[in-house]
């Protein structure tokens, strides 16, 4: 199993809004490593879900149900989309300020690369989040 980080700006499309769908396509990416990166999930594999720019939190798990295929909002076969259901929303957040604070997270991809909005993250990073959450 691999692990990722997804992000959504919570006022386009929020935890709760995914929730109440039951699943996802995860379209409009337009990053070629972040496309890269979808096309690299399989199905099973977990994502933490990241409301990013307000919030600034992972919120929830999400798992990939369908891997990667053309994104029907667009013509241009360069792009993709992957389907998501939720897994959990995570007993309480943890934020981009408690991710920067705790050391062993110093060289997680959110950190270097914080734009990205799929980015893998390490099973060892998954786990301290979840911790973290607890």
């Amino acid at each position: 199993m691999n692990y990722w980080l997804i992000k959504s700006e919570p006022f386009k499309y929020s935890w709760d809004n995914f929730v109440k769908e039951g699943k996802s396509v995860w379209d409009g990416v337009r990053n070629y490593q972040a496309r890269n990166n979808m096309k690299a999930m399989q199905v099973g594999d977990w994502a933490l879900f990241y409301h990013s720019n307000e919030g600034m939190e992972v919120i929830g798990i999400a798992e990939v149900t369908k891997e990667f295929y053309q994104d029907p909002t667009t013509e241009d076969p360069r792009w993709v989309v992957v389907e998501f259901k939720p897994i959990k929303k995570l007993n309480k957040s943890v934020s981009l300020k408690q991710i920067k604070e705790d050391s062993r997270l110093e060289n997680m991809v959110l950190i270097k690369n914080s734009r990205l909005s799929v980015q893998p993250v390490l099973k060892e990073e998954f786990d301290i989040i979840i911790a973290l959450s607890e």
